[in-house]
């Protein structure tokens, strides 16, 4: 029998908090600062990092990269939770720090990604985690390079093509010293209700399980993660995401009107307890949706996941400290590139034409110990 498709959320279409002139003009003003940022972390430090380094060690890349682009990164959990006042709440299992793990997550709107950076910044691994994601993404502007230099995965939906892509990003991640976050959609794409009604026919007509919260995952793409992965695994979280009370948008997180809280559940299982065949994995991947699927209605009857509080409030100084840091360099950055020697131009302007080239062909330089 079909469930009703019904979301986690309210049905009134009230912001939580209106878009005053106040907040107009905030969000407008953390948008060119974020922008601002990005551009100049992007030029100045993507050349030098991510090109001279990774000719002599992807290792010493890869961290330099991580704890460069973490100091931005976490602009973003300042906004959400400083700026914004939005409540994360997290819940389940506790997260060791550190740890390399496969996340996969529930995807309910366009910005759920951006809300695993508030628990990778509590973890030290801020810098460390990668998405799979729509190619089309890598297309935006600026923000588009910075996904390149940090090695995330893009696909076009399309498996012929996906997978070999797939299996060769995956293969350069497989050193366990380098920390790793690999988050991971298996919807493939954000929920609604036209979206969940398709997915339970479907589900009817091949006898799979009805979920009347979650699309049904795509198991190949996990499949292939874990198959290549599997030996430099500590653990797979898996990961739900709940809001209140409306489901936002980028525009949302900009200027603050939702949500009012978002809610995370994490539970850890260790890499050794999922099934090494395809089969048994795509059913061990079925399952864990059936349970989030009853999560979630458990959440929306409730108001909360089970177990919360597993995690500290970011701390206010820290943030400050952090975004002071990032203030000044830019600063120092924009005055290098306006006002000091044309050779500061000449860099920036080869730097954008790189960036630029290198992500619309996914160019990445191997360490000159591969090429002799």
């Amino acid at each position: 029998m079909e469930e009703t498709c019904k979301p986690l959320e309210t049905d009134d279409r009230l912001k939580h908090h209106p878009l005053t002139p106040f907040r107009l003009i905030r969000g407008l003003i953390c948008l060119l600062v974020y922008l601002s940022t990005a551009f100049m972390f992007l030029v100045y430090f993507a050349p030098v990092v991510a090109v001279l380094m990774r000719l002599f060690s992807i290792h010493y890349c890869r961290k330099t990269t991580s704890f460069l682009f973490a100091i931005w990164l976490a602009l973003w959990p300042f906004l959400f939770e400083k700026i914004n006042g939005t409540k994360v709440v997290f819940s389940g299992d506790f997260v060791p720090p550190k740890e390399r793990v496969l996340i996969i997550a529930n995807h309910r709107t366009e910005v759920d990604w951006m809300y695993l950076w508030d628990l990778a910044l509590r973890k030290g691994c801020l810098g460390y985690i990668k998405y799979i994601l729509k190619s089309s993404l890598m297309k935006l502007p600026v923000f588009g390079w910075g996904f390149h230099i940090l090695e995330f995965i893009s696909v076009e939906r399309n498996w012929e093509v996906d997978e070999p892509t797939m299996r060769q990003m995956l293969s350069t991640f497989k050193d366990p010293q380098d920390p790793l976050w690999l988050a991971l959609f298996p919807e493939g794409t954000d929920f609604s209700e036209q979206k969940c009604q398709r997915s339970q026919k479907f589900a009817n007509e091949v006898g799979l399980p009805v979920l009347k919260n979650v699309l049904l995952p795509k198991t190949r793409g996990f499949c292939v993660c874990l198959e290549v992965l599997r030996g430099s695994l500590d653990a797979v979280y898996d990961v739900s995401i709940a809001y209140k009370h409306q489901l936002p948008t980028f525009l949302d997180n900009v200027f603050g009107t939702d949500p009012s809280e978002v809610h995370i559940h994490v539970r850890r299982i260790p890499a050794k307890e999922i099934p090494a065949s395809d089969s048994e994995a795509a059913t061990w991947l079925m399952d864990r949706f059936q349970l989030k699927d009853r999560l979630l209605s458990d959440f929306k009857a409730h108001g909360h996941f089970p177990n919360e509080g597993t995690e500290q409030e970011l701390s206010t100084l820290r943030c400050l400290v952090n975004f002071t840091v990032v203030i000044s360099l830019t600063a120092l950055f924009i005055y290098l590139t306006l006002f000091s020697s044309i050779w500061f131009k000449t860099y920036v302007s080869l730097a954008c034409a790189y960036l630029a080239a290198a992500t619309r062909s996914k160019f990445r330089p191997l360490p000159v110990t591969k090429l002799l």
